[in-house]
C-alpha cells in the first residue's frame, strides 16, 4: 500500500474489530514505524504503554462511557440525536491498547527548536502517532483513538509519573474492514471541509473561514 492509499483509507476504527489480538511482530513493526517520528531537537518525547489486561481495559471503557453520557447531556436536543448512534470506542472489542504519553523533560532543558515554541514537543509526539497509525492502515489494522477521558484518572490507571501526560488512548487490532466513508460523516455530525477552502495563498483569507 503507498503512502497515498494509507492516507486515504485510514479510518477511525470503532465498531469493526474482530477481537482478535494483534500478533506481536506486527505490533512491533507498527510501533517501529511511531518510533520513527520526526521530533523536535530528535527528543522523541513520546512513550508507549501496551495495554492488554482485560480487567484495566473494562475499567477504562466504564469511565469512558460516563464521559460519554456526561457529554451527550450537554448536547442541545439535535445534536444529541445526531450522536446518538455515533460509537466512540472499541476499548474492549480491540483486545489491546496503546496509551501514547508525552514526556515535556525529554532531551533535556535546552531542546533544539522549540525555545519559541514549546508546543512543539506535544506535535512531536502526534506525529508518531500518526505514523503508527498509518502503519497500522498499511498491514490492514484498524486503529481507533479515545479522547473521552480525564487524564488525571488514565495517568493514574496506567501508573504515570508526575511530568508524563498520556496524548492518547488507541485501540488496536484486527478488522472486518474499514468504512468507505468516516462514521462521523456517515451519521451527519460533520462533512470534510473541500481542499480548496483550506488553502490559502499569499496570506490568510476570512471568507475561507468555517467553523
Amino acid at each position: 500500500m503507498s503512502v497515498y492509499e494509507a492516507i486515504r483509507t485510514r479510518r477511525d476504527v470503532r465498531a469493526e474489530f474482530t477481537g482478535e489480538p494483534i500478533d506481536d511482530p506486527t505490533l512491533w513493526r507498527i510501533l517501529g514505524a511511531a518510533h520513527c517520528a520526526p521530533s523536535v531537537g530528535n527528543s522523541q518525547p513520546w512513550d508507549f504503554v501496551v495495554v492488554r489486561d482485560p480487567a484495566t481495559l473494562r475499567t477504562f471503557a466504564a469511565h469512558v462511557a460516563q464521559r460519554r453520557l456526561d457529554f451527550a447531556r450537554s448536547l442541545p436536543a439535535e445534536r444529541a440525536c445526531t450522536f446518538a448512534p455515533i460509537k466512540i470506542e472499541g476499548i474492549t472489542e480491540s483486545g489491546t491498547g496503546i496509551v501514547v504519553v508525552h514526556d515535556d523533560a525529554r532531551g533535556g532543558p535546552q531542546v533544539l527548536g522549540r525555545a519559541t515554541v514549546p508546543e512543539t514537543g506535544v506535535y512531536s509526539t502526534v506525529l508518531a502517532i500518526q505514523n503508527l497509525w498509518l502503519a497500522a492502515t498499511a498491514e490492514q489494522v484498524g486503529v481507533g483513538w479515545v479522547s473521552f477521558y480525564e487524564e488525571p484518572f488514565l495517568a493514574g490507571l496506567i501508573g504515570l509519573p508526575a511530568g508524563v501526560r498520556p496524548i492518547a488512548w488507541l485501540c488496536i487490532g484486527p478488522v472486518t474492514g474499514l468504512q468507505d466513508v468516516p462514521d462521523l460523516e456517515r451519521f451527519g455530525w460533520r462533512d470534510r471541509r473541500p481542499l480548496n477552502a483550506a488553502v490559502h495563498q499569499e496570506r490568510y483569507t476570512s471568507a475561507n473561514r468555517q467553523r
